[in-house]
């Protein structure tokens, strides 16, 4: 059961940043309930009434006050604390519209330049620069169409007719010769072809001058009842040989070879010595034996 009370003070706090009034009520006294009810009071009870009346009332004016000043006493910041807290609605939690201007946030600035207005005139030419290094090496490309025939060029100067490889010799032997103690080689006393003199026809051997591929051919006639043993040298060495044994009639005996030769080699033809009867025959007017030679291909230089 509550008892009635009445209205002290009402004072608004919007001074105070209190959104509400604040109503301070203070309770009847039981002398004024008596004498509503029209009961009779004492003078006794009358004065001690008034005295605790009193004294409440100053109790409940000093806690009064008090409330008072404690939205003030809240309001003031601590001199070394942290600030005070800003207001904030109640929505400001919530995330921003997408789209929406932010609040209490500044617009950004973006200067623009015309660089039509700041553009000066055209300088000189700068000094070339450096090469750079040469980039990887590409892919080879397709080849390309057969381009038009040119014209037909201008003859050349003739050539040095010096210069042109010539060698061949061509030689042969009228009288007969049988073999002695030693080697010996064949010499021949007619001469068919000898280009440059090339085949020296005391020694009865070809000089090579003009490095290539020869040909050599030999041709003898054999002695009755006598042994043809004859050999195509290429320096100190036997390349083919040449042979008819002993009979009753005299025949022709040839020989052919290709040799590959370098400057001053030397080819000629040698009679095996004296150990059976060795001997090629002629009649001293007609030419029996002969001895050929020419180059097939220089050599190239």
């Amino acid at each position: 059961m509550f008892l009635p009370c009445r209205l002290v003070w009402v004072f608004c706090f919007s001074c105070l940043s209190l959104p509400f009034p604040v109503v301070i009520l203070s309770p009847r006294s039981s002398l004024e309930q008596q004498a509503e009810q029209g009961r009779p009071v004492s003078f006794t009870v009358a004065i001690a009434e008034k005295t605790r009346r009193d004294r409440g009332t100053a109790m409940f004016e000093a806690l009064s006050f008090l409330l008072l000043l404690l939205p003030l006493a809240t309001s003031v910041p601590p001199p070394f604390g942290a600030p005070p807290r800003a207001c904030h609605r109640c929505c400001d939690h919530l995330d921003p519209l997408e789209g929406a201007p932010a609040r209490n946030q500044m617009p950004e600035i973006r200067p623009i330049i015309n660089m039509t207005i700041l553009k000066g005139e055209k300088g000189d030419r700068g000094d070339k620069g450096t090469p750079g290094k040469a980039g990887a090496e590409g892919l080879p490309g397709s080849r390309g169409p057969m381009g038009p025939k040119g014209t037909k060029g201008q003859a050349g100067a003739p050539g040095d007719a010096c210069k042109i490889q010539h060698s061949a010799f061509s030689v042969g032997r009228r009288k007969a010769l049988h073999s002695v103690d030693y080697y010996q080689a064949l010499v021949f006393d007619t001469v068919f072809v000898n280009l440059h003199e090339h085949f020296n026809m005391f020694k009865g051997k070809f000089y090579c001058q003009v490095p290539g591929v020869y040909f050599f051919n030999v041709n003898i006639h054999t002695w009755n009842f006598k042994e043809t043993y004859l050999h195509i040298m290429q320096n100190d060495r036997e390349m083919v040989i040449v042979y008819a044994q002993p009979s009753e009639r005299s025949i022709m005996q040839s020989q052919s070879i290709m040799l590959s030769l370098g400057r001053d080699d030397e080819v000629w033809v040698r009679l095996y010595k004296r150990e059976r009867e060795n001997a090629v025959y002629s009649d001293g007017v007609d030419v029996y034996i002969t001895f050929n030679g020419y180059i097939i291909m220089p050599s190239p230089e």
